[in-house]
């Protein structure tokens, strides 16, 4: 197998996956199916190219993380040396929203929402490469959140959980054809307000 047939079966499964992780969920999606959704004919092509369905989904995470991280930092670096705390949420925010806008990221949106129980871990455990710029920002919001540190660092789990959640619920209504009534920048918007809102508590 040339290595352009190797990229293109990868990012087959890789689409494959992430769309149906995203509309049926992780567990209840068979590894037969994704196989069979990226059009392969070996059984085994998940394990081949990624050793594991945990491989599999690890993969699909870094792969949309890494430029959401990368967009993050640019955001970050362009604010200089005192941004507001509304200005360092929107950071996080922005670029999160932006997946939005088409049907792979919004599947992305909803399989980071399914994965909610482990955001406590997930700041020890996050693949560095890929929420580099991410763990940054959390880290200054953390300091400047209301309270004692361990109060601190609980606001900003339920901040994560709360954007997670809530942009995972406006991709769901997208992708059913609902309209909100909340779009581009004033969902945005009132997503930095809310966000903001629970680390000064």
């Amino acid at each position: 197998m040339t290595h352009a047939r190797v990229v293109a079966t990868r990012e087959q499964l890789l689409d494959a996956a992430e769309e149906l992780f995203g509309r049926q969920g992780i567990d209840r999606t068979p590894t037969r199916e994704i196989v069979e959704a990226a059009r392969q004919r070996n059984a085994s092509a998940v394990s081949y190219h990624f050793g594991s369905r945990e491989g599999l989904l690890l993969e699909i995470l870094a792969r949309r993380g890494a430029q959401v991280d990368a967009a993050r930092g640019s955001m970050h670096r362009a604010l200089g040396a005192s941004p507001t705390t509304s200005e360092l949420v929107n950071c996080l925010v922005e670029p999160y929203v932006a997946l939005l806008d088409e049907p792979g990221g919004r599947s992305y949106l909803r399989i980071v929402d399914r994965l909610r129980g482990t955001f406590a871990a997930w700041r020890v455990e996050s693949d560095a490469a890929t929420t580099k710029h991410l763990v940054g920002i959390l880290d200054e919001l953390e300091r400047r959140a209301g309270g004692p540190s361990v109060e601190r660092a609980e606001r900003v789990v339920a901040m994560i959980m709360l954007l997670t959640s809530t942009t995972a619920e406006q991709a769901r209504q997208r992708d059913d054809g609902q309209d909100s009534g909340l779009a581009g920048d004033r969902f945005r918007a009132l997503l930095v307000s809310m966000c903001s809102a629970v680390l000064a508590g």
